[in-house]
């Protein structure tokens, strides 16, 4: 990955932090119905398919790629770590130590996210700033990697997108809805680019034999992201930031070069760039029903989870008063009776991929 990509992503796609009211700690809710819609799912492949004739090492080390700054990634370190317990108990082997890192982006807000951590934990607790995109780890030196919700954002908005002279240039919208088809091409290129990037890393830091799981939101088979309640959110939030910016706090062409970095992949997808790649086996790829169902109750949650999730980056483009009347904005447009009838739109899938990193001489 290239540098300027690193820094870009590093400065501004961070979570809310603090423990106020718009902070990702306190409006987080729907990811950890992600988590818990996995949970036993993730905990049977684990048991399954962890080989405990490989732990030569005292220590059993975990990775959480992407743990932001609430309670939802203590919850899956506890479920990771129970699962693993079970298998070396029902194995006769003696328990390792647990070491366990945490990481993400560089301003992440780590201070509020320890704070957290519960003091009588039975592993040994770190932090590690940086992308996941890159190695931060040496060599065969983790037994299990674990993202929640994370491997969505891309390093950064790709750059077909961001040029006037490309089939891709999105300008007036803040996303690939409604766009020319280009632009959904661009996007799910870069997620393919940066997920390949994250399993290369993941695969010189895992042992062989190493696990991994990832849970993350996607559409479900055969149906685009027009029509989910996602994409009622998103084009509610790109309607609001047009209205803000005409009010005069932001020019038109400040709008055409703001995009949101994420993507939202099929199984297909997920399925195909682990397969290309070639350094996994894929024991387990459930899709599972989305527990959060959009409701009239929450949608008036629906404000405060976006603005802990986009803040930084609307803030860092548009700055902080902007960001601030456009979220006062959105909550006042996402409460009126007029708003647009949900009860047609599909939710999001919950996909877990568990991968197993295989035997270098298997390849």
């Amino acid at each position: 990955m290239e540098d300027g990509e690193i820094k870009e992503t590093s400065r501004s796609c961070a979570m809310f932090g603090g423990e106020g009211p718009s902070s990702y700690a306190m409006n987080s809710s729907p990811q950890r119905g992600f988590l818990e819609a996995a949970q036993e799912i993730m905990k049977m492949s684990i048991v399954e398919n962890l080989e405990t004739e490989k732990l030569s090492s005292a220590t059993y080390r975990i990775a959480d790629f992407g743990c932001s700054c609430g309670h939802n990634a203590i919850l899956a370190i506890q479920t990771i770590l129970e699962a693993v317990r079970h298998k070396i108990q029902l194995e006769g082997c003696e328990l390792p130590e647990f070491q366990v890192f945490f990481n993400d982006l560089v301003g992440n807000d780590f201070n509020t996210f320890f704070a957290l951590l519960p003091p009588q934990r039975q592993y040994y607790a770190s932090g590690v700033p940086g992308t996941f995109h890159g190695r931060l780890f040496p060599e065969k030196s983790l037994h299990f990697a674990y993202s929640s919700c994370a491997l969505n954002w891309l390093s950064k908005v790709p750059e077909l997108v961001t040029d006037k002279a490309s089939p891709a240039w999105n300008n007036g919208k803040i996303y690939h809805l409604g766009a020319h088809k280009e632009v959904a091409e661009a996007y799910g290129a870069k997620f393919c680019k940066d997920m390949e990037s994250f399993l290369n890393a993941r695969s010189e830091e895992l042992v062989e034999g190493g696990l991994m799981a990832i849970i993350m939101p996607g559409l479900p088979d055969a149906v685009p992201l027009s029509q989910t309640d996602t994409a009622l959110l998103f084009q509610l939030l790109e309607s609001c930031i047009i209205g803000v910016a005409k009010q005069g706090l932001a020019s038109m062409e400040k709008v055409d070069t703001f995009n949101l970095p994420v993507h939202f992949p099929s199984a297909g997808e997920l399925e195909k760039v682990v397969k290309r790649q070639g350094k996994y086996s894929i024991e387990t790829l459930e899709v599972l029903s989305n527990p959060n169902e959009l409701t009239k109750a929450s949608l008036q949650q629906a404000p405060s989870n976006l603005r802990a999730v986009f803040d930084r980056i609307i803030s860092s483009h548009f700055g902080n008063e902007f960001s601030k009347k456009l979220f006062d904005e959105y909550s006042k447009r996402i409460a009126d009776p007029s708003f647009l009838s949900i009860s047609h739109l599909c939710q999001l899938s919950v996909f877990l991929l568990v991968l197993k990193r295989i035997n270098h001489c298997k390849r």
